[in-house]
């Protein structure tokens, strides 16, 4: 293994002084290729920790912009970057290039489709989730399982939070243990609200597992400075459930269950998830809002905003350009996709993006 340098040495010195850690491990962690699905509360840490941990690069995958409602739980946000309609991918890339300009960032201002999910999580080690809904969920785990790629499940809402996470071959998968979405009405951060402090340790917990993942056991077995330290670095790692409630301070953590040999992704090999389209309009979850994604060619933003100037206010940068009329905004991106805020009815969604923009 090649030497550090004093440089790197000295940056990464307190977790590398770790026993568990070491050099071994903050090599393996300088190597890694990381893909952040969603860029939010859970995400932006995400991306935060890891730059600072010395992570190899890191793909920031998101659809969304950042609004001022964001910035009580999403850290890497302040108020110019609701002001300036960015979205959070590229926000948290100009952010993380700050905090270690040795980071390799690649931004995705997408949605994570079927149609895309191959490209964007398909060459990395590691997946993290951020996101807020169960479809995608779905579809990571469809395509960990299939690829064989660890991924680390993440949710928090109100004062409630999880993580645990999904090794194929080795735990349960997210299909073992949630067969089908949950159904009815279900708490979001817009119905219950949401307390920065749980978003916060589902994240860093998610963190902690995903070095634990990255730097694997070997790393451990080298970097131990004396195995006469204890028993506890020395037993086998045994991933686990976590459940944390910051209000009532009930934390509790059970076994990660063993792969089910019925389960329909990790038992019988199917995967419905990675053969659906995305391209329909989607209500967005615990949000007034409605994504469109119909247009199968990319839209020239300046050429729309000249259009729409004199409709209404228009604000616009290379990302995205955000359009206000008296009942709804509508933000649209460079690849068709829109979001229209006002509404949660699909065909009113539908109508304002045919007037507006075309189908």
């Amino acid at each position: 293994m090649k030497p550090m340098s004093t440089v790197v040495q000295e940056r990464y010195s307190r977790q590398i002084r770790f026993p568990q850690w070491g050099e071994a491990g903050q090599e393996r962690l300088a190597t890694s290729r990381i893909a952040i699905v969603g860029c939010g509360a859970l995400g932006s840490f995400h991306a935060a920790s890891l730059a600072r941990a010395g992570a190899g690069f890191l793909r920031l995958i998101d659809r969304d912009y950042v609004e001022l409602s964001n910035l009580q739980r999403q850290w890497l946000f302040d108020e110019s970057a609701a002001e300036s309609v960015l979205p959070k991918a590229a926000a948290s890339a100009k952010e993380l290039a700050r905090i270690n300009q040795h980071v390799v960032t690649e931004i995705a201002i997408a949605d994570l489709t079927p149609d895309n999910v191959a490209e964007l999580l398909g060459d990395v080690d590691l997946i993290l989730d951020g996101s807020d809904n169960f479809e995608t969920r779905f579809l990571i785990n469809d395509f960990s399982v299939r690829e064989g790629i660890p991924w680390i499940y993440g949710g928090a809402v109100s004062s409630q939070g999880i993580a645990m996470p999904i090794i194929p071959g080795k735990t349960a998968c997210f299909r073992c243990l949630y067969p089908e979405p949950p159904q009815g009405p279900q708490p979001t951060c817009e119905t219950a609200g949401v307390l920065n402090t749980i978003t916060a340790i589902v994240a860093a917990w998610q963190i902690s597992l995903a070095y634990r993942i990255l730097i694997g056991a070997e790393a451990t077995a080298e970097s131990a400075a004396d195995p006469s330290e204890g028993e506890e670095s020395a037993r086998p790692w045994e991933p686990r459930i976590f459940q944390f409630d910051v209000w009532s301070g009930e934390t509790r953590h059970i076994h990660m269950p063993a792969r089910q040999d019925d389960c329909p992704c990790c038992g019988e090999r199917e995967f419905p998830h990675l053969e659906r389209s995305r391209r329909t309009p989607v209500s967005l979850c615990g949000r007034d809002a409605v994504q469109i994604h119909e247009r199968k060619r990319p839209l020239n933003l300046d050429e729309l905003r000249t259009r729409l100037e004199p409709l209404g206010r228009v604000m616009s940068n290379e990302f995205a350009l955000r359009f206000f009329l008296p009942r709804y905004e509508i933000t649209i991106f460079p690849d068709g996709r829109a979001i229209i805020k006002g509404t949660q009815d699909v065909g009113v969604a539908r109508s304002l993006y045919a007037q507006y923009i075309g189908l």
